[in-house]
């Protein structure tokens, strides 16, 4: 059993902190942008654009992320305090929300270059994942988005939140839909999928949602939306609903492979 009191703080300036939960943002884009540029990216002009793209990415997934928060899991709330949308730095920011931003981003910027998006969201695919590991690490750190009560040798006690033992469901979706997601795509970049323009985000897509369907069974439910239809969780149902269009996604770009 381990003990969680950590603080979501990372250090402080003066008056001015820096948490956790920024510093893995900005680790994950720095790092996906390195990746990116010196060993994934082959073609030459999407290259030479990739600096621009990432301030249409960074806007995508903050205002994405943050209005996904807002519509799917909170929005009776925000309706209610509406000033409160603009304060990120107290949390509220949902992957798929941030997803979705990523998606509008991208295809903004490509027509713009009259390029294919999928040139650039296969390439955002592949270095995903490492920013979902800092994000779900930072999630451990800051005791949010805590499993359910276990008895398991391994489980966790959130002090900030409670004294019963947990599942880390934060450090599984690390592993999931960080590390291991991380080595599939790599897999089939290895294998010539990136070839075909949009493969390799279908594959994300679908493994991305298969791993986070699973680990919500140990993860405890937004409290203010609880189980929904047939007992699964919001993140489960969208899930199943990226999954479904990665599936699709997948399916159409393999047909001429």
């Amino acid at each position: 059993m381990f003990i969680n009191n950590f603080d979501p703080i990372a250090f402080q300036i003066m008056s001015f902190e820096i948490r956790w939960y920024s510093l893995a943002y900005i680790l994950g884009i720095v790092v996906g942008w390195i990746l990116c540029k010196k060993i994934f990216i082959k073609n030459l002009d999407i290259s030479e654009k990739f600096d621009d793209y990432i301030t249409y990415l960074i806007i995508g997934i903050i205002l994405g992320g943050r209005v996904g928060y807002i519509l799917f899991y909170n929005f009776s709330y925000y309706l209610d305090n509406i000033f409160d949308i603009f304060k990120i730095w107290q949390g509220g920011m949902s992957f798929h929300g941030g997803l979705l931003g990523v998606i509008a981003s991208s295809y903004i910027f490509a027509k713009k270059s009259n390029q294919n998006p999928f040139f650039y969201l296969d390439q955002v695919s592949l270095v995903a994942p490492i920013g979902i590991f800092f994000g779900r690490m930072a999630n451990f750190i800051n005791s949010e988005l805590y499993g359910t009560a276990t008895d398991m040798p391994w489980s966790v006690i959130f002090v900030k939140v409670d004294n019963l033992s947990r599942h880390p469901s934060q450090l599984y979706e690390a592993i999931l839909e960080g590390l291991i997601l991380f080595l599939i795509l790599i897999y089939f970049m290895n294998k010539g999928y990136l070839k075909k323009p949009g493969l390799i985000s279908g594959l994300f897509l679908i493994f991305y949602s298969l791993f986070r369907f699973f680990v919500e069974f140990f993860r405890v439910p937004d409290e203010q939306i609880g189980y929904l239809f047939l007992n699964l969780t919001m993140g489960q149902i969208i899930s199943l609903l990226f999954a479904s269009i990665g599936i699709t996604l997948f399916y159409l770009k393999n047909e001429n492979r």
